[in-house]
């Protein structure tokens, strides 16, 4: 993109084909089970560290040692929750300054693109143990809700790679999950 005096303009937003497509969210029922889901991974796929439990100093400890493993398996890795110090913000490891955010609704959806979110994890599309007794979006409620976003969208609530090739066909872009890569 050319910029008003001749020089070029950054994307606001990554090229969805540098986005993974598919993602861990950590969590302490994980425990030790964690490194192997880590290793279940595609090279290129994303971390969500949540660990929203753990104390904070070993929820950076923790996070460090994710962050090395993450980096040598060449991960994106990305921080929700309280920031874990310096360096250590809601950002994607190797795509600086995107954005990512957690939606439940259509409201909630449109209102993060309006904060410049760049890529959108919608949940549950499916009932999950993480959330026993929710309600789920389903297929349906989940495409009608992305519907028109014009940003990547990454199914999360019990997925798995055959949910996500059905959802595929209705715009979701990736799939995220705990139990598929335990």
């Amino acid at each position: 993109m050319i910029g008003a005096i001749g020089g070029t303009m950054p994307r606001r937003h990554p090229h969805p084909a540098r986005l993974p497509r598919r993602w861990l969210m950590t969590d302490e029922r994980l425990g030790e089970a964690l490194w192997a889901a880590i290793d279940a991974l595609p090279r290129g796929s994303g971390i969500v560290f949540r660990h929203y439990v753990t104390a904070p100093q070993a929820r950076r400890a923790l996070f460090e040692r994710v962050r090395r493993y993450a980096c040598r398996r060449r991960l994106v890795l990305v921080v929700a929750g309280p920031p874990l110090g310096r360096g250590a913000i809601q950002r994607h490891g190797r795509h600086r300054d995107v954005l990512t955010a957690p939606v439940h609704s259509r409201t909630e959806a449109i209102a993060a693109k309006r904060a410049g979110a760049a890529l959108l994890f919608v949940s549950p599309v499916y009932p999950t143990r993480s959330h026993p007794g929710a309600p789920s979006l389903g297929p349906v409620r989940f495409g009608l809700m992305i519907r028109g976003l014009k940003l990547p969208v990454i199914a999360l609530g019990g997925m798995d790679e055959n949910r996500w090739r059905a959802l595929r066909l209705i715009g979701a872009y990736g799939w995220a999950g705990i139990d598929a890569w335990a």
